[in-house]
This record gives C-alpha cells, structure tokens and sequence, in this order.
C-alpha cells in the first residue's frame, strides 16, 4: 500500500468478494470521482476496486459517500469483506498479491460473513436533562444531590468530584443494565453482535449486529419486541443494512 503523490495509476479497494459467487455491479457503476468499478480475481477471492491516482484520498464527504455508495451495492447483492477507507494499492499485481499471500485467512473470513449483513441499533435517552432523568430514576443519587444542595452552603470541590463520579458510575451501569436487556432479545435473531462506544451523553447503547440477509423481517419484530421492554424516556433507532464493518478482523500482508 501507499500514499505517496504521484500520477501514476492506482487501484483504489472498496472490498473483496467471493470469486466464486460475485455480487452484480450495474452497467456503468461508478466509485470515487465517478470511475468505473470493476473486479480484479485471483483463486477464491476477488476484489473490487477502481482506478485513481497513487495519493491520500482525503475523507471528504464525496469520496466517503463514494465509498459506502459502493460498499451498499455490494452487499445488497452478495457476501463482502469490507476494506477501510482509503486503501491504495500500486496497481493490479499488488492486488492479486495481497489476494494470494492472504488467500487463506480472507476466505475464512468471508464464509464468517457469508449470507449476512450488519445493521445498526443506537437507544437514547429521550429526556430534556440525562443527569435530571438519572437522579429521578436512582433514590440514592437524589439523595446525595440533595444532601449537597441542601442550603447548606457551597458543594466544595470535592463534593463535586464525588457526585460526578457517582453519576458517571449510575449512567455506565445504567447502560450495561440495558444493553444486556436488549442483546438477550435480540440474540435470537442474530448471529453476534458487538457494543460499540457511545457517542454522546444522551446515547444509551451504540450496537452493531450481524443478521442473515433473508432474517431481516424477523430481525425488526426483534427490535419491536426488545423495544418494548422500555418506556417512552427510550428512543430506539436502527439502520442498515451496511457490509459487515464490525465483524471483519484482517490482518493484510503484502
């Protein structure tokens, strides 16, 4: 691989497939600045790129929506072994290399993925204030925000300290708490699901999940059915489906 500039030709690498079973790519499908995809195979494996210049591809909005543009179609047709944003290789021999040397861990890589997709579940609190919603719902954090609060004078900093923690303490087992209620659901209409990092205050769990491709309406009656485990301060919100970013472990050697 390689970022170095110069104006030679590169294959840009969206993902592998199956050499065997290849996805179906529409007549004239394009990938970043609008160049045409098309598969480079080698044994069991193919992979799917297009050219551009040997540089950094900057993350911008169009090439990243180039990228999961492709990836989208994919995976809406066949098993895929996504790769991450911006990888170049020198040209089509450098890609049957990495296709050869990796042959054997790629495809046990793939038959893990095969036939599935990944979906996306994020729950949030739908509350005006969390640490409000929090102090509400724990009898002992009201208790020691009221004890700090009591008009006794000025919290010092330590008491600060030690409510923050205790808060941040609530909200983390408040969290798995949940998580654990909605994975033992929706572990019977998955195959693995992995917690992600919440990103924000509000965000209750972040999961990605594996399905079956031809499971999907039962999947989202999963949802419902963990969905209704919560009250009306949860918000549920899924998405997909997405090639299999989150269950794809690949070590490439050149």
């Amino acid at each position: 691989m390689t970022t170095q500039a110069t104006s030679r030709s590169g294959r840009y690498l969206y993902a592998l497939v199956d050499n065997q079973v290849r996805p179906d790519l529409p007549a004239g499908f394009s990938g970043l600045d609008g160049t045409p995809v098309y598969v480079i195979p080698d044994g069991r494996l193919a992979a799917v790129v297009s050219d551009v210049p040997i540089q950094r591809i900057r993350p911008e909005r169009r090439n990243l929506a180039a990228h999961q543009k492709v990836l989208k179609q994919l995976s809406e047709t066949g098993s895929v072994l996504p790769m991450a944003f911006g990888m170049i290789a020198d040209g089509t021999p450098a890609i049957r290399r990495i296709l050869e040397v990796n042959q054997d861990e790629l495809v046990e890589q793939l038959e893990r993925v095969a036939g599935k997709v990944e979906m996306g579940l994020r729950v949030a609190w739908d509350v005006p204030n969390v640490f409000e919603y929090l102090v509400n719902v724990h009898p002992e954090l009201k208790e020691t925000r009221d004890h700090l609060f009591s008009g006794r004078g000025e919290p010092s900093r330590e008491d600060l300290i030690e409510i923050g923690r205790m808060t941040d303490r609530t909200l983390s087992d408040d969290r798995d708490t949940h998580a654990e209620a909605v994975e033992n659901v929706l572990s019977q209409y998955c195959f693995e699901i992995k917690r992600n990092k919440c990103r924000t205050e509000r965000e209750v769990m972040n999961l990605a999940l594996l399905v079956g491709r031809d499971a999907l309406t039962q999947f989202e009656a999963g949802i419902l059915d963990a969905a209704k485990l919560f009250d009306d301060n949860f918000l549920f919100d899924y998405n997909g489906p997405w090639a299999p970013h989150n269950f794809v472990e690949m070590t490439i050697t050149l």
